[in-house]
């Protein structure tokens, strides 16, 4: 099972980089195909809301057939050759069904090492662990800012992306032939005796559901797309210049998920911690959108907030995960996944439209993006007052 983790590992690696490579590619491929921040918002939000899609079927095929061939097949076919196909791509459209293709094989890759999670380990020791994978795969989320744009700079980005097709292939490869299916539950033990239905009848994942579907969109859908564009168009900065800043995010949100994991055995409260944090993560949008164009240093030192704050993903799951029971613990996370990357997808693909309407309509960069941030902002801080009703959990 050591190396079937290490092929999770890699996978997660891969599904943090294809979630984020957009925001350096967007200088070279509005360059040579005509793309706009609109035609990448939707890209990017496709990816979103496939990825989201997958997840009901995903949890299926963890609780039935096991995560080895669900994430398998998926990852080489749809991701490899999603990228196979951004690599010959020669309009936005296909960039669009690229990132369509590679959403669709990344869907499982995490959701299966949280099964594995779920059904060898203790509730109490699943978010340290999640926060765990999450953090070392946030490596993904770092390749895809400097040394992304290092790799298109030297290489293109055609032929970066071709390679990137193969070595996804090759790891789809090693995760069927190295991943272990967990023991499955017997029908006793609650094994197929419930429904996706059974989940929804639970109170209490209903109060958290506002803050599980957007506790993670700020700061995906900054680091993915945003803020790209955000620093070409307000501050004029180039490929490197996106990538260094870009670099400085990934790493908090690196740090974030290793601060977040271990969290709630250290304070003793999951809620609490996600109160916080997420509050935080939205004053630092609602900073960036009063002052969009204040300097190139304060935006990195807030787009660094945002990423940290924002990286509360592992200790989220955590706290849905406490209320699945062990037969639904599949379609449990991916329920609550589909929630996160679901999120993810709808507000990419609504801040696309408002950031394009205020283009449209003249508005000069930085009031457009400021509108932008203050929109994820103002979202975020009315999901934490939501969840402020929600019990807190630890087992």
């Amino acid at each position: 099972m050591r190396a079937g983790f290490a092929f999770l590992v890699l996978a997660t690696v891969l599904s943090q980089f294809y979630r984020a490579f957009l925001a350096v590619l967007s200088p070279v491929l509005g360059a040579e195909l005509g793309t706009t921040a609109a035609d990448l918002a939707l890209a990017s939000g496709l990816w979103f809301a496939v990825f989201a899609l997958m997840q009901l079927p995903v949890g299926l095929g963890l609780d039935r057939i096991g995560p080895r061939r669900t994430v398998g097949w998926l990852f080489a076919l749809g991701a490899g050759g999603g990228a196979a196909l951004f690599a010959a791509a020669t309009s936005p459209g296909m960039i669009v069904a690229a990132m369509c293709l590679i959403g669709m094989g990344c869907a499982p890759v995490l959701m299966a090492s949280f099964y594995i999670f779920a059904r060898s380990f203790s509730a109490r020791a699943f978010a340290s662990l999640a926060g765990l994978l999450v953090g070392v795969a946030g490596v993904g989320n770092l390749a895809a800012a400097a040394p992304m744009a290092w790799a298109v700079e030297t290489f293109g980005w055609r032929e970066t992306t071709a390679a990137l097709a193969v070595v996804t292939v090759a790891i789809g490869a090693g995760l069927l032939r190295f991943v272990a299916d967990p023991p499955r539950e017997d029908a006793g033990a609650g094994g197929d005796g419930g429904s996706l239905a059974d989940l929804l009848r639970i109170p209490a994942l209903w109060a958290m559901t506002p803050l599980l579907a957007l506790h993670y969109a700020p700061a995906a859908g900054v680091r993915g797309l945003w803020a790209g564009p955000y620093l070409e168009d307000v501050f004029g900065l180039g490929a490197s210049g996106i990538g260094l800043v870009t670099l400085g995010m990934a790493l908090a949100m690196i740090l974030g998920n290793f601060a977040y994991g271990p969290a709630d055995r250290v304070f003793g409260t999951r809620k609490w911690v996600l109160v916080g944090g997420n509050g935080l993560g939205a004053a630092a949008l609602l900073a960036l959108g009063l002052a969009p164009a204040q300097g190139i240093a304060t935006a990195a030192v807030l787009l660094a907030a945002l990423g940290f704050f924002g990286s509360s993903f592992p200790l989220m799951m955590a706290h849905a995960r406490s209320y699945f029971p062990p037969g639904l613990i599949g379609r449990g996370v991916t329920l609550a996944n589909l929630l996160a990357i679901g999120g993810v997808g709808l507000m990419q693909i609504a801040s696309g439209r408002l950031h394009g309407q205020m283009v449209a309509a003249g508005a000069p960069p930085e009031t457009a993006y400021g509108a932008l941030f203050l929109f994820f902002g103002l979202l975020l801080a009315l999901s934490v007052a939501v969840y402020l009703v929600t019990e807190d959990r630890l087992d």
